[in-house]
C-alpha cells in the first residue's frame, strides 16, 4: 500500500518530493524506476530528516517499534501518520512521540490479497474509504492536511476515535477474513473423508473465501492487535451462526426467513 500511495501522489504531483524508506539495497533502484518514488534509501536518517509528512506502511507490529525508534530522525514539526488496518494500539505509541511532532492516525480501507512494489496501483485509494483517527493532542491542521491529501488521491474521508475505528474495521474486515479462513478451514476438515469437496467447489465457495488468501503475516498483525474488538465481533457472529444453526435443526421456516431475509435486504441497500 505504501508504494501504491507513493505512486498516487507522483502521478497527482501533490508533493514536491516522495522518499522511501526500503529495507532492501536493490529495492532502491527497483522503487525509482517503477514511479513509486522520487528517492529511495535503506536509511532512516536521509529519508526522514527533510520529511513534512511521515507515513508508515510496515506491518502494525513493525510500526510499534519504528515509531519510537526513529525519533531521532524526525524533523520538528512533522505530522506522523501511518496507514495501518487497527489504530489504538498504533496512537497510543504516536502520544508518547516528542510534543515537537505532529501524530495522526490513519487508514486507507483499501487493501489487496497480495503486496509488494510490482501490485501496486495509483488508483488504489480512488473511492475508498479514508479513515483519521486524531489524537488528543493532534491541531485541527494537521488533520486537515491528512484530510486534504486523502481526498486528492479520491478517496472519502471519515474522522472518528480510535477505538471506534477498531470495532467497526473488526465488524466489515477483520470478521470477514475470518469467517473466510473459517470456511476454508471447514471444508478441509469435510475433504478428510470426502475430498471431491475440492472438485465441486464452485463461484459461491471462491467468492466467499476469496480474502482468506491473504497475507498470514498482515493478518496475524491485525488481529492481534485488535484482540479485544475483534474477540467481541466474533462473539456477535458466533450468537448469529447458532440462531442460523438453531432454526435449521427445528426447521422453523419462519425464523430461517427472517434472518435469511434481513441479511438480503441490508446487503441490497448498500450495493444496489
Amino acid at each position: 500500500m505504501g508504494g501504491s500511495l507513493g505512486l498516487a501522489l507522483k502521478e497527482r504531483a501533490i508533493c514536491s518530493r516522495v522518499v522511501g524508506l526500503v529495507r532492501r539495497p536493490e529495492a532502491i533502484d527497483q522503487a525509482v524506476r517503477a514511479g513509486l518514488v522520487d528517492d529511495a534509501t535503506t536509511q532512516p536518517e536521509a529519508a526522514l530528516e527533510n520529511a513534512d509528512i511521515v507515513f508508515f506502511a510496515t506491518p502494525v507490529r513493525t510500526m510499534l517499534n519504528q515509531l519510537t525508534a526513529f525519533i531521532p530522525f524526525y524533523k520538528p514539526g512533522a505530522i506522523i501518520t501511518d496507514m495501518g488496518s487497527t489504530k489504538q494500539t498504533i496512537v497510543d505509541v504516536m502520544d508518547t512521540l516528542p510534543s515537537t511532532l505532529q501524530p495522526v492516525g490513519s487508514h486507507p480501507m483499501c487493501g489487496k490479497e497480495q503486496s509488494g512494489m510490482d501490485v501496486a496501483e495509483a488508483e488504489l485509494f480512488e473511492h475508498a474509504p479514508w479513515i483519521i483517527t486524531p489524537l488528543a493532542r493532534t491541531s485541527p491542521e494537521t488533520t486537515q492536511t491528512i484530510h486534504t491529501l486523502a481526498e486528492a488521491i479520491g478517496s472519502h474521508v471519515y474522522t472518528i476515535p480510535a477505538d471506534r475505528h477498531d470495532r467497526l474495521v473488526a465488524t466489515i474486515s477483520h470478521l470477514p477474513y475470518s469467517l473466510a479462513g473459517t470456511l476454508v478451514n471447514t471444508a478441509r476438515q469435510v475433504a478428510e473423508d470426502d475430498d471431491t469437496v475440492w472438485d465441486v467447489a464452485a463461484t459461491g465457495f471462491k467468492d466467499t473465501s476469496r480474502v482468506a488468501a491473504g497475507s498470514v503475516e498482515m493478518w496475524l498483525d491485525i488481529l492481534l492487535t485488535n484482540q479485544t474488538a475483534v474477540t467481541q465481533i466474533l462473539d456477535i457472529a458466533r450468537q448469529q451462526l447458532d440462531q442460523l444453526a438453531d432454526a435449521v435443526a427445528q426447521g422453523d421456516e419462519a425464523a430461517l426467513r427472517a434472518l435469511l431475509e434481513s441479511a438480503a435486504e441490508q446487503r441490497r441497500k448498500m450495493y444496489k
